[in-house]
């Protein structure tokens, strides 16, 4: 019992964090030849501002489980359309499109299960 609720607590964090790292790996294109350090630097911030929201709902999570849950299943389930809708004008596939959706909203759609499951197998105890 003591397991599944350190496994059930660790998971959530672990994959967020792992989630988010991935999503900041798309700011990298920022860095372009032909702009000045100033330019890239700038776009590279702005590139990271999905990351920063996504750690600031993490913090909130990482306190209070249920309310961070909500938040990410809501925002992994909300987005998935617009996501989907932007990259199946890009290539024209669906198979692609949901591959994309799998990568990128799915992980916090499973986050926000996670840390629900985490704090009802809390209040259990």
């Amino acid at each position: 019992m003591k397991t599944s609720i350190g496994i059930f607590h660790w998971l959530p964090r672990i994959i967020c964090i792992l989630a988010i790292l991935f999503i900041s790996m798309f700011a990298l294109d920022a860095f372009a030849p032909g702009l000045t350090i100033w330019e890239q630097l700038g776009a590279f911030a702005m590139h990271l501002i999905p990351s920063f929201i996504l750690l600031a709902i993490l913090i909130v999570a990482w306190k209070w489980e249920l309310v961070g849950g909500i938040i990410f299943a809501l925002l992994g389930l909300g987005l998935s359309p617009f996501i989907f809708m932007h990259n199946y004008e890009m290539n024209h596939s669906v198979g692609m499109s949901l591959g994309i959706i799998a990568l990128i909203t799915f992980p916090f759609f499973c986050v926000g299960i996670l840390f629900i499951v985490s704090f009802y197998k809390k209040k259990k105890i």
